[in-house]
């Protein structure tokens, strides 16, 4: 009767140390079959452009434009999405169309060097007009900078069609090629989201000023600033790189390159404040402190103010007066925002130079998501500089280091929301 009450016993014990076994492998095996990717219930693949598919034919060939025949895209420097058939795009001029050369040994420079080594193998922003990008950098030497450095007129580059307009197809609409001799280095462009007119802001960074045109570009309607001369008060700049609305349009512009600070204007154009002191880059931690003050946004709920401390690799949060929040690291070397977006979900969207990534992160920097990879091919990115996203969700990158100068991607079908950058806030003409 022992032996027998012993091995039943040990018959249910074995029975429950199957079932939890069966049922673990079970739990396992539905965890494994949860899927992260962008799309899912994808098989294959590696998200390699995010939820996004490449377009691969847009925008059409530079070289067709009248007098730009064996040319073609300089140093991307900005982009914005009006319509899914309207979209704006800054560059620093033309560079000349040629093919990579083969890849050789480089016995006469030194042992064991191949050229080309890399998947991006003409950089454009250091060959493209004018130079002297970076911070600490004087703007009026730029174009000097760029003949020291071999750099010949009308050979190496030219300053032409630094303005296009291009629909959904890619074609060139217009080209506002007559403001060209007027710009020395256009470094962002938008419209103001409230403004029923639609008026289009360039900044140009090397003439510490901001322009307003008429929607058409026929018309300069406002600049501010002193053209030329930088500075630090209520009618200068020192290279400002950004700006953003308030919903009542009033804005405010990072400033800059050079300059350390926030300036806050209303909706006329009028100064109303500023806030921003230099700091000590790269480990700067004091609130407030700056240093290449290279992105702003503005969220519309709260009216607060996002500032890229790139020179710091921080993202600070103000109050719209210039009262310091709270901020977040965007991470350790080579971490290096250069840019980034608040979509009308209200999460920030931003660009890294370094790691050739696109990053969403909450209005509290939490971390939430990345996508992208490095190359010249079609969907690879390298030296983001401008984003923008049009009303049917796709997207348009503007690149300094890149050939081709901007890209647009569209949402692949079924892709997983969360993963898409959310559409742009048009309050007043959507």
């Amino acid at each position: 009767m022992f032996r027998r009450v012993i091995t039943l016993g040990m018959s249910a014990a074995g029975l429950t140390t199957i079932t939890i076994i069966l049922l673990g492998n079970a739990l396992a095996q539905e965890q494994a079959s949860v899927s992260y990717a962008a799309v899912s219930g994808e098989k294959g693949g590696q998200d390699m452009f995010g939820a996004y598919d490449v377009d691969a034919n847009w925008p059409k060939d530079l070289s067709t434009l009248p007098g730009a025949e064996n040319w073609t895209f300089g140093a991307g420097q900005s982009v914005f999405a009006e319509s899914p058939d309207r979209i704006f795009y800054l560059q620093r001029g033309l560079l000349p169309k040629i093919d990579p050369p083969q890849g050789r040994v480089l016995p006469e420079i030194g042992p064991s060097l191949y050229f080309p080594s890399g998947p991006v193998w003409r950089n454009a922003t250091r060959v493209s007009l004018p130079a002297g990008g970076g911070s600490g950098n004087i703007a009026a030497d730029g174009v000097k900078t760029w003949i020291e450095r071999g750099g010949r007129l009308g050979i190496d580059a030219r300053w032409e069609y630094c303005i296009l307009v291009f629909d959904g197809e890619g074609n060139v609409i217009e080209a506002w090629t007559q403001w060209d001799s007027m710009l020395q280095r256009p470094h962002y462009v938008a419209i103001n989201p409230y403004d029923p007119e639609k008026h289009v802001w360039i900044i140009d960074d090397h003439k510490h000023i901001i322009h307003k045109f008429t929607n058409d570009g026929k018309t300069l309607v406002q600049s501010i600033g002193t053209y030329g001369e930088r500075g630090a008060d209520e009618t200068h700049f020192n290279r400002p790189t950004f700006m953003a609305w308030f919903p009542d349009s009033s804005f405010v512009v990072a400033d800059g390159y050079n300059g350390t600070r926030v300036v806050k204007f209303d909706a006329d154009g009028n100064y109303l404040m500023s806030w921003g002191e230099r700091g000590t880059p790269p480990n700067e931690t004091r609130p407030g402190y700056m240093n290449n003050v290279h992105g702003v946004a503005v969220d519309p709920e709260t009216r607060r103010v996002f500032v890229n401390d790139r020179g710091n690799r921080r993202i600070q949060v103000f109050d719209e007066n210039g009262e310091y929040l709270y901020e977040w690291s965007v991470g350790a070397q080579p971490a290096n925002i250069h840019m980034f977006i608040i979509t009308a979900d209200r999460h920030l969207w931003a660009a890294d130079r370094r790691s050739h990534k696109i990053l969403k992160y909450d209005l509290d920097g939490n971390f939430l998501y990345s996508w992208g990879t490095y190359g010249e091919f079609p969907g690879g990115i390298a030296g983001v500089h401008g984003m923008s996203v049009d009303q049917d969700g796709n997207l348009y990158l503007a690149q300094v280091d890149n050939k081709g100068g901007v890209q647009k991607f569209t949402p692949r079908a079924g892709a997983n929301p969360d993963y898409v950058i959310g559409r742009p806030l048009y309050a007043a003409w959507e």
